[in-house]
């Protein structure tokens, strides 16, 4: 999971850029309305909506902004009917690459995925292509310098966690979706500062890159994030630590 943890950090440092735009918030939205239209307004009942409306307000996303989006969702107020797709294909080096999307347009948003996926090296699949290598879950992300190993390891797991794992500079702890927010309000309740928490698609495999296949895969998965429809990219890659390093002074 090494490249998972690579990537969510870049795209963490990423968001925040995107907020100051009002991008993210964008996003989010639709993921509020989403959550809302399929388990109801009430986060306290649906935990998808709970999730959606956590992530906006790390995001600093007001709160009646917040509160239009689930009206919108349940039905109190007129909005746009989105559509959640999948989208797999592959990068360079035979990288496997799942797209969630919401859409209210889905011929449009499959040509544009398509377009950044050829302009970068990479390969729209066909439905299940690369499915099968990723598994939803809840993942959380500590530095290292945060806690104690054994410490968090015990922590974590008590609270529902499935696997944890050093890698790098950083703990990952990995969780069923339906653990995710009690795992995350354990941490919070111990005072361990989490770097980043979000329900992803987490890769069994994973293709190690060096410097010239890691630029081009960080490269699509940029131009992916920043398609306005696509909710969340990850991908099976692992850049070697002084790989990213040297990528991220470049940027």
């Amino acid at each position: 999971m090494a490249g998972h943890s690579h990537w969510a950090g870049i795209k963490h440092k990423k968001a925040a850029i995107d907020a100051k735009r009002g991008k993210l918030w964008s996003k989010l939205a639709r993921g509020i309305i989403v959550a809302a239209k399929t388990g109801g307004g009430d986060p306290n009942a649906n935990l998808g909506l709970r999730y959606a409306i956590d992530k906006a307000k790390e995001a600093n996303m007001p709160k009646d902004t917040i509160e239009k989006a689930i009206k919108k969702g349940t039905g109190d107020l007129d909005g746009v009917t989105y559509e959640d797709v999948l989208y797999e294909g592959y990068g360079n080096n035979g990288v496997a690459i799942m797209c969630e999307v919401l859409t209210d347009n889905r011929n449009r948003t499959a040509a544009e995925i398509r377009k950044i996926f050829e302009n970068k090296g990479g390969s729209l699949g066909a439905s299940g292509c690369v499915a099968w290598i990723f598994h939803k879950k809840g993942l959380l992300i500590v530095e290292a310098k945060e806690a104690d190993e054994e410490t968090l390891m015990e922590i974590a797991i008590e609270a529902g966690a499935d696997d944890f794992e050093r890698v790098d500079q950083v703990y990952e702890i990995t969780c069923a979706v339906e653990n995710f927010q009690t795992v995350k309000k354990v941490l919070q309740e111990k005072e361990i500062p989490i770097q980043l928490a979000e329900i992803s698609q987490v890769p069994s495999n994973s293709v190690t890159l060096d410097e010239n296949g890691a630029r081009k895969i960080l490269a699509l998965m940029d131009a992916l994030e920043d398609q306005d429809d696509v909710q969340n990219v990850s991908g099976n890659f692992d850049i070697p630590d002084d790989v990213l390093k040297k990528l991220e002074g470049e940027g």
